[in-house]
């Protein structure tokens, strides 16, 4: 049974447990938050979609990320979808993992972070050379991608604050992904419409919700 459905019938069953029962509820959020922080609920697919996903010549020497987030409420189940790229063509990787209770912004960011890590590991593993090879991240999230190039150094400088003293919504996502920029050799950035027929976009939409009808949302 996969992560969500699994969490799922836990919710539908808290529900019909009598509010009085304290001590079933605690123990049945006890399960809960063990199953979304233990369980993983990502989906590799290996064998790579060969139609149509050509690259801009300005990217056939790069290791090129496409993410996408998906939610059905905000807050609400979410998804993240991501593929990696190098050739036309040629994937690395597709991939695709939901959440219980997410926002769309933290799926952007997720997907992203996917998507990185898993050229890192590659790398890491002498799976695919990086030498001179530039990491290209493209994203329809002006969300993910000016906080990238714009907002983070100043968060940083700042002691991961906000020019108004406050923490950045999702702080801890933020520091994973601007890790991963680091380790990657500042990672370049590229906006995309979305759902405007771009290939890969468009692949990584249909991930994450491909994910979500799987876990039953």
């Amino acid at each position: 049974m996969k992560k969500n459905a699994l969490l799922k019938k836990l919710e539908s069953l808290m529900e019909q447990i009598s509010r009085e029962d304290s001590k079933v509820l605690n123990s049945f959020k006890v399960v809960t938050e063990w199953i979304e922080k233990e369980l993983d609920e990502t989906d590799s697919h290996n064998e790579p979609c060969r139609d149509g996903y050509s690259l801009p010549e300005s990217l056939q020497s790069s290791i090129v990320v496409f993410s996408d987030g998906a939610c059905r409420g905000n807050p609400g189940p979410g998804a993240w979808g991501t593929v990696a790229q190098v050739q036309d063509d040629k994937f690395l990787f597709q991939k695709s993992g939901v959440q219980f209770n997410t926002t769309n912004n933290q799926m952007e960011l997720q997907g992203a972070i996917e998507g990185l890590s898993g050229v890192l590991d590659l790398i890491n593993n002498g799976e695919v050379t990086h030498n001179n090879e530039k990491v290209v991240l493209v994203s329809d999230s002006k969300y993910v991608l000016d906080g990238m190039s714009k907002w983070v150094s100043g968060w940083k400088k700042r002691g991961w604050k906000k020019a108004d003293g406050k923490v950045p919504e999702n702080v801890e996502l933020w520091k994973e992904l601007d890790q991963l920029n680091h380790d990657l050799g500042q990672v370049q950035t590229i906006w995309v419409k979305g759902h405007a027929g771009h290939p890969q976009n468009e692949l990584c939409d249909q991930l994450a919700n491909y994910a979500l009808d799987d876990a039953g949302f």
